[in-house]
């Protein structure tokens, strides 16, 4: 067994078309492995969401190939990727009059069968998801009454009621206070090494990715590149994004200040 999920070879892609057309990633290459918390960094508009949607077969690869569990995507089936890529979205809405519960045990359906019938395992699985992220107590909440940050914690704990070999999350901790953004950042980082899972996260907040992540790919308008967070601050490549007056990175500490 390889130890990565996903490579990506040569990947160019974008939305649009003729005069309007935008184009995005151009001539990535890149591996995500098994076993770490990779968050996905970058200025607004490089094509993070972009990425992550080509990544989950939920947009074109135009050029270049990205291969999962040494598969090309595009050969596989819905079902098939529901069973090994669990995915949340920025625009991920569900119907509010949904519980919690109900929400979560969504994550199952890839193992339920046609009538979505929970088994007493699966329903064991969506109450210990649940429990991971804190929100037990919400079981029979509908999701109408929830704030952002907790419908954000349900996703979350659905993709893991998912079990599969990769979790790609779209700013998931983008609703949350601080201290649940590290809460759940830390979870996703345990979930990786003790389940030997590939977790992809794109996250805004750069001194967080710096501080919980295992490695680090980096979208800019020059191009794409990968490493450990050490390393890169260490090379001087990340100083682009605290490239703002009044703005000072520690490359040791990993840490930004103002001045």
């Amino acid at each position: 067994m390889t130890d990565y999920t996903y490579k990506i070879t040569k990947l160019s892609t974008g939305y649009g078309k003729g005069k309007e057309r935008k184009n995005l990633l151009q001539n990535m290459s890149g591996n995500l492995y098994r076993g770490m918390l990779t968050c996905l960094i970058g200025v607004n508009g490089v094509g993070k969401s972009t990425l992550m949607r080509t990544m989950a077969g939920l947009a074109p690869v135009e050029e270049g190939c990205v291969e999962l569990l040494g598969r090309n995507i595009a050969d596989y089936s819905k079902r098939d990727l529901a069973e090994r890529v669990a995915v949340v979205l920025t625009d991920d809405v569900a119907e509010q009059n949904l519980t919690a519960f109900e929400l979560v045990a969504m994550g199952r359906m890839p193992y339920t069968g046609y009538w979505g019938v929970l088994s007493e395992n699966d329903t064991k699985r969506v109450d210990e998801v649940m429990s991971l992220v804190g929100m037990s107590d919400f079981r029979h909440r509908r999701l109408s009454s929830l704030s952002d940050g907790e419908r954000r914690k349900l996703l979350i704990a659905k993709a893991l009621a998912q079990d599969t070999d990769v979790i790609l999350l779209d700013e998931p901790v983008a609703f949350l206070d601080f201290p649940s953004k590290v809460s759940v950042l830390r979870l996703l980082n345990e979930v990786a090494k003790t389940m030997n899972k590939s977790v992809l996260v794109s996250i805004h907040d750069l001194e967080l990715a710096l501080q919980t992540a295992g490695r680090l790919w980096v979208l800019s308008g020059n191009g794409f590149f990968e490493g450990e967070p050490r390393s890169l601050a260490a090379e001087g490549r990340l100083d682009f994004l605290f490239d703002s007056r009044g703005v000072s990175f520690d490359r040791e500490r990993l840490q930004y200040s103002l001045i």
